[in-house]
């Protein structure tokens, strides 16, 4: 998402739930990521939790942005 979008984010946030809920459920993804990250080595089961963990993040993502092309003013 571009930094210019933060004032739409930022209202999103307070006004649809659906939105809140995803951006809280990004950072905390975000934050476990970032976990697997400080590992040297990660066993096969985390490995794929690793995967399932940043697949999860992008289809947040995904409606998150979906939701910010439904309410961004058009140019």
């Amino acid at each position: 998402m571009e930094k210019r979008e933060a004032g739409l984010i930022e209202k999103l946030a307070r006004e649809n739930e659906e939105f809140k809920k995803l951006l809280e459920e990004h950072h905390n993804l975000k934050k476990d990521l970032k976990e697997y990250e400080k590992k040297v080595y990660l066993t096969p089961t985390q490995l794929m939790q690793k995967s399932k963990l940043k697949k999860l993040k992008l289809v947040g993502k995904d409606r998150m942005e979906a939701i910010l092309r439904e309410y961004h003013p058009k140019s």
